[in-house]
């Protein structure tokens, strides 16, 4: 592995990491409703899925599980399920990790914060397919796998945490408006509106290992 292949697999990965998708809206919620360094347990549980299909794909099981129509639609749609339940409740403003609430009492934190992001990651089959179309162009055969692997590995795990961590400190600077019930209300509205039509697009997913 060379400093210009490390570089592209990096800057790629951050560029990733940071286009907004629902992992994101979590995260900034999870800032506006419980401040930037309570947010870490919902960037943790994202991580921790990111690096959970790193590992299958490094493996080369994603690449099996993208192959197999039926296994791949089941994962499909079980995270578009998810995404509409979560939707739906944020427009709702019913409790959950991408809930915004004025109400530090009722708003979701800690362990259940992060495994509803750990949830929300590994329902998003695009991370399989990100993975499997990716990690194999930078890797050098003719050097050490594990090495590699492991670089590149810690390197996405750096990466979701500062990436995320933006969108956290984003999310902080909104805090003061959560007192205002429009804010919250609308909020919730929107982000909700967002995960419906996240999950309407990732019912359209299709493999890409035909």
């Amino acid at each position: 592995m060379t400093w210009e292949t490390y570089t592209i697999f990096a800057v790629t990965t951050l560029v990733v990491c940071l286009t907004p998708g629902p992992a994101a809206l979590l995260v900034v919620a999870q800032g506006i409703s419980n401040g930037f360094r309570r947010s870490y347990w919902a960037i943790a549980g994202i991580a921790l899925g990111n690096a959970a299909y790193f590992a299958l794909s490094a493996t080369g099981i994603a690449a099996l599980i993208l192959a197999n129509s039926t296994l791949f639609s089941i994962i499909k749609w079980i995270g578009v399920a998810y995404l509409f339940y979560l939707g739906l409740a944020a427009i709702r403003s019913k409790s959950s990790a991408l809930t915004v609430t004025a109400d530090s009492a009722h708003a979701v934190r800690g362990p259940r914060a992060f495994w509803q992001a750990l949830v929300v990651e590994l329902s998003n089959p695009k991370a399989l397919l990100y993975f499997v179309a990716l990690l194999p162009q930078f890797i050098d055969p003719a050097k050490p796998l594990g090495l590699q692997l492991l670089v590149f590995g810690v390197t996405c795990l750096a990466l979701d945490g500062f990436a995320y961590g933006i969108y956290a400190w984003l999310g902080s600077k909104a805090q003061r408006f959560s007192a205002n019930a429009s804010f919250v209300r609308n909020s919730n509205r929107l982000s909700g509106s967002l995960l419906l039509a996240v999950g309407v697009m990732m019912a359209t997913l299709k493999r890409a290992v035909h």
